[in-house]
């Protein structure tokens, strides 16, 4: 079984907070009386750029080092599908090119870990390919 060069507590960290990031409040509408499909679907979940999780999300991120944001972004992909176990190497390896050819690797990185939706859902399922529940190291409430 592969190693993860991130440890599970901070993966188990930015689950909880990537959980966070993708609950939004709708938007109040208190002039429409007609429903998402009358409107071409034009509401969307609000983000006024002001989102105190994103900015921790993004922080939290951008300060782990080189092999735990490769591993991280490896382990969405595992998560999401992308390879198995037992292609770890390769995930990984591929994750280390891409973030090689970033200008700015750590916010490259950050920002395309953020731009998927489901960030939180993939890092869980890929820890589960490792075996490893990440609800066992979750702070509590």
């Amino acid at each position: 079984m592969p190693e993860l060069a991130i440890s599970r507590e901070k993966i188990s960290f930015l689950i909880e907070k990537a959980e966070e990031f993708d609950v939004k409040d709708l938007p109040a509408d208190e002039e429409s009386g007609s429903n998402p499909t009358d409107d071409a679907e034009v509401d969307v979940l609000q983000d006024d750029g002001c989102d105190s999780v994103a900015a921790e999300l993004a922080s939290f991120i951008r300060a782990l080092n080189e092999d735990e944001q490769i591993d991280l972004v490896a382990l969405m992909w595992l998560g999401r599908g992308d390879g198995t176990i037992e292609e770890w190497e390769d995930l990984r390896s591929r994750a280390a090119e891409r973030r090689n050819g970033y200008r700015n690797p750590r916010w490259e990185t950050v920002h395309y870990l953020l731009g998927e939706p489901l960030l939180g859902d993939f890092l869980a399922e890929g820890l589960d390919e490792f075996g490893v529940s990440w609800v066992d190291e979750a702070p509590a409430p």
